[in-house]
């Protein structure tokens, strides 16, 4: 979520109406191309503090709880069978508001997509390497994750300098999982965009088999990326990325607020975005404005989810957009916590048993699921 954001925030409990089923059918009925209706398998979270998990931290040399008062905002990715989840884990370091403490990835497996086991440690995290100006203090934040061609795992991820006040997208791989290489910032460290600010970042992706597989368009991949506007990028190994740029030489914009809607305030990238028959379905995040010009059937500030379709031969062209939330905070858990005025933030999604689970972090604080049909498209 934006920096400027956490700083300014409005706690704002409100009643807020519940999107049925059936209402969310009638939608994507009259809009084919939507993933959905998202439903929870589960009416509570699926990862959740646990305050006892300690860890020496390789920065300071002292143990910390790493996953003490938060674990939210996950990224998702099938392996042998099992569903495993990377989340963001906040220790209780730090002054007690929101982006003031120390963030880390921990690992969690399960059988079923609901029910899962953790690792006792995080498995990426700030350490004495050549990214520690980026992650220290603050942290790894907000992954998302896909899988290479060659079974290789990509990890799109927040650098967070807090004392610098940077941020950025930081770029790793793994074979396991467990064992990751940093790569640095996505847009380098040197020239027009090293000093770029910019987060949330989500690599398109198709179904192979029954895996979802980064996609190439043009010979090329493509990613989404960031908050307050979308804008897109390329690559050819999945590694070093370059905006694409408009007739003036910025990077272009896909996707921006809308005033009186749930993403008045702004979109954000949300998990990696599905190649379908239909073309490209990027799932959002979407922020409503918090004074006056919102979508006022949701409080101010929320955060709920969104879905736009794009071109499947041309990533950059917009051709649907919803006019309502496809997902939104509804239970006591996503309403309450850090963030109090509600988020369903999404940032993991994966073909699993023949359906698409959605994982996403509920108010800053725990991680829930939600599972939809397989697109048709997708088949």
């Amino acid at each position: 979520m934006v920096r400027a954001a956490w700083i300014a925030l409005v706690f704002v409990f409100a009643a807020m109406p519940r999107c049925s089923v059936a209402q969310a059918q009638a939608q994507a009925q009259t809009q084919g191309w939507l993933v959905g209706p998202f439903t929870r398998p589960v009416d509570a979270p699926v990862i959740s503090p646990r305050p006892q998990s300690t860890f020496t931290d390789p920065v300071s040399g002292k143990p910390v709880h790493w996953e003490a008062l938060h674990t939210f905002n996950p990224a998702a990715i099938v392996r042998d069978g099992k569903v495993y989840v990377l989340y963001r884990a906040e220790d209780d370091t730090g002054a007690m508001v929101i982006g003031e403490h120390t963030s880390r990835l921990g690992l969690a497996e399960s059988e079923d997509g609901i029910h899962f086991q953790r690792s006792g440690e995080p498995v990426f995290y700030p350490d004495r390497d050549s990214q520690q100006e980026n992650e220290v203090p603050g942290g790894v934040e907000d992954p998302r994750i896909v899988e290479r061609e060659d079974g290789t795992y990509v990890l799109t991820y927040t650098q967070w300098a807090r004392t610098r006040g940077v941020y950025t997208v930081g770029i790793a791989t793994s074979k396991d999982l467990r064992t990751w290489t940093k790569h640095g910032k996505a847009f380098g460290s040197e020239g027009k965009y090293a000093g770029l600010k910019y987060k949330s970042a989500a690599i398109l992706t198709h179904r192979v088999g029954d895996r979802l597989i980064a996609a190439k368009v043009k010979g090329k991949y493509w990613m989404y990326w960031g908050e307050i506007q979308i804008r897109l990028a390329t690559s050819t190994d999945l590694i070093h990325w370059t905006p694409v740029e408009d007739a003036s030489g910025k990077p272009v914009e896909l996707l921006k607020d809308r005033a009186g809607k749930f993403d008045s305030a702004f979109p954000e990238s949300g998990p990696p975005p599905l190649l379908t028959a239909d073309g490209i379905v990027v799932i959002y995040n979407a922020k409503n404005a918090e004074r006056g010009s919102g979508d006022p059937k949701l409080a101010p500030g929320t955060y709920s989810v969104g879905e736009a379709l794009f071109a499947g031969g041309d990533p950059s062209y917009l051709k649907a957009r919803v006019e309502e939330p496809v997902f939104k905070p509804e239970r006591p858990y996503e309403r309450s916590g850090q963030y109090a005025a509600g988020t369903t933030f999404a940032e993991g999604l994966v073909l699993f048993r023949q359906r698409l689970f959605l994982y996403y972090g509920c108010a800053d604080s725990h991680v829930g699921v939600a599972t939809a049909p397989m697109p048709g498209g997708m088949r």
